[in-house]
């Protein structure tokens, strides 16, 4: 791989004396110790952290899909082209995007990350992938400027949605939100951390990049979708889809979530319109997903598990353009994708959206939505100092939407258990 991928923006740094790590093995190291990392254990995946001891957190998530990004790599060095497997990223490099992509999420999930967006829709919005965006390039305290200070590479493999928040149209006052699904937030990064992004997408050529950071337009201002992402970010991006697909679907069966009737009523139409081979297996995995045995009920997950990495493929999706990590994407064939969009669908059906989890995201993202207007309105009373320090540099010399990001840094790095602590300490008598 070219150098410049090699790259980190604080530049050429000398090595420890005796350290024979390749970039990616630093990489791995600077996230797998973050405090952002470890935070983790504390926050949401699907389920309320503390709600029960089975179920995954963000951590473990971040783990499983890790090991099945690697599953991923290993699969295309067997299947794939010479020019496939040249192109494959280290195996270190592949559990470094997918330990690092869940570290922007802020308290509560999907449901905090909303109530966020909703109160910094007048200083540049919030979106959980630029927040991770964020830590790793400027929050992190590996380096004093560049946060963890990764390779470019690294950088580029983070980048879901690699464009910049579209012009946020703020209501009149952000104290009542009514519904707040109407304020989800568009996909992209935050415009103050565009000279990150320019630096990451440093070596394309001006086409390459006009190319690669396509948008649609979509029905409903500010919401746009990206086109496109790089090989890299694609593998962590599916390793990720598929531990949400297969892992949190063990939870909502082991915890009762999601019945076997509930199952059929959902899969089995979809079941039907897979290919002979793959229907016949579905239905006896879906028999064994429910079964009394333990044992039996792992198979069938790593067995579902195997039915899609095993399926992975590289496709050309720019075939104009001239760099290999934004010409290519790993990608599921037709049949896989169905199934496991349909597994994805079941999950936020039977679980995500039971009145029983709605009422606790509601809960949440209530306490974030107080918690913040506490700190805006009384920053230099409630802040801790380091935070008040920010706070007031950033107010000094930008202004209040620059404030108001360093308030967001703040409340996005909470684990559920601070924030929970946080809004008892300033609400509850």
């Amino acid at each position: 791989m070219t150098e410049h991928w090699q790259a980190r923006r604080s530049g050429p740094s000398p090595q420890r004396p005796g350290d024979r790590r390749t970039p990616w093995q630093r990489d791995r190291a600077r996230v797998l110790h973050s405090a952002a990392f470890r935070r983790l254990q504390s926050k949401t995946q699907i389920m309320n952290v503390g709600e029960n001891d089975f179920y995954r957190t963000r951590l473990t998530h971040s783990l499983e899909a890790a090991q099945i990004g690697t599953s991923l790599i290993n699969q295309l060095h067997h299947v794939g082209n010479e020019d496939e497997r040249t192109l494959l990223p280290d195996l270190n490099l592949m559990e470094t995007l997918c330990l690092a992509h869940d570290i922007g999420h802020p308290p509560f999930g999907h449901g905090g990350e909303t109530a966020l967006n909703f109160k910094m829709l007048a200083s540049g919005g919030f979106e959980g992938n630029g927040q991770t965006f964020r830590i790793v390039g400027k929050l992190e305290a590996y380096h004093a400027e560049h946060g963890m200070d990764l390779t470019r590479r690294a950088l580029l493999g983070l980048l879901k949605y690699p464009v910049l928040m579209p012009e946020l149209e703020a209501p009149a006052t952000l104290d009542n939100p009514g519904s707040l699904a109407q304020w989800r937030p568009a996909k992209a990064l935050f415009a103050c951390d565009a000279d990150l992004l320019d630096w990451v997408l440093e070596p394309l050529n001006d086409a390459d990049r006009e190319r690669f950071q396509a948008v649609e337009q979509l029905d409903k201002s500010p919401w746009q979708r990206s086109l496109h992402k790089s090989f890299d970010a694609s593998l962590m991006e599916l390793a990720d889809d598929i531990a949400y697909g297969v892992h949190d679907l063990e939870d909502a069966v082991v915890t009762g979530t999601l019945s076997e009737a509930q199952w059929h009523a959902h899969l089995d139409h979809v079941v039907n319109t897979l290919d002979d081979e793959l229907g016949s297996l579905m239905g006896k995995l879906g028999t064994q997903l429910f079964s009394k045995e333990h044992s039996v009920r792992k198979d069938a997950i790593g067995a579902l598990v195997n039915i899609f990495v095993t399926a992975v493929r590289v496709e050309h999706v720019l075939p104009a353009a001239q760099e290999p990590l934004i010409r290519f994407n790993a990608v599921l064939p037709e049949a896989q994708r169905f199934l496991l969009d349909s597994l994805k669908a079941v999950i936020f059906e039977h679980v995500i959206n039971q009145p029983s989890i709605q009422q606790l995201r509601y809960r949440s993202q209530t306490m974030l939505l107080n918690l913040f207007s506490a700190f805006h309105n009384e920053p230099l009373r409630l802040l801790p100092h380091n935070t008040r320090a920010r706070w007031q540099t950033a107010y000094d010399s930008q202004g209040q939407a620059s404030a108001d990001r360093i308030l967001c840094d703040y409340i996005a790095g909470m684990t559920d258990d601070y924030a929970e602590r946080m809004y008892r300490n300033l609400f509850v008598i």
